[in-house]
């Protein structure tokens, strides 16, 4: 129960990527954290293979200050995801705060549009590697990258590498 006391947010959006949002959701609810699911709306999402999520709150009506962290997952739905302001501002906030900002797979997207990549090594699943670089980022191929308070990862394979890294940045 090493996150006993922290919060941290899960985004979601339709389209997401079953693994890559339960997966961290359940790892950080088994080390302690309060996890909540946030959303452009509170309503229920569904997966590339129709699972369901239901939000707890809107991005709206949080800030990162309500958050110990971050989780962006993969999927088609960080495509989504960055078009909401609100979205992007919660993970700008968090970041800005030196706060756990953790994409993997495609949610390299969302950190893109928020505008926090630029002199920061990442990593993110291959198709998405000219738009890393374009945002200024340096891009490397391996399961897991961590520079400063963010961490990337590249597919749902680097989900033990992920999750371990999240959890070491968020008991500090």
């Amino acid at each position: 129960m090493s996150l006993k006391g922290k919060k941290v947010a899960v985004l979601a959006e339709n389209l997401y990527q079953e693994m890559e949002l339960w997966v961290p959701y359940y790892r950080l609810k088994e080390e302690g954290a309060d996890v909540k699911i946030v959303a452009p709306e509170k309503k229920t999402y569904e997966s590339k293979n129709h699972y369901p999520v239901t939000a707890d709150v809107a991005a709206s009506e949080v800030s990162a200050k309500d958050f110990d962290g971050v989780v962006i997952p993969g999927g088609y739905a960080p495509d989504v995801m960055r078009r909401h302001k609100a979205m992007l501002d919660l993970v700008r906030g968090c970041f800005e705060q030196g706060k756990p900002v953790a994409a993997i797979c495609h949610a390299a997207w969302v950190p893109i549009s928020a505008g926090i990549l630029k002199g920061k090594t990442a990593t993110c699943f291959f198709s998405v590697k000219d738009d890393l670089i374009n945002a200024g980022a340096r891009y490397v191929d391996q399961e897991v990258t961590v520079d400063g308070n963010l961490i990337t990862s590249r597919k749902p394979d680097d989900l033990p590498a992920f999750c371990r890294e999240l959890i070491k940045a968020l008991e500090k």
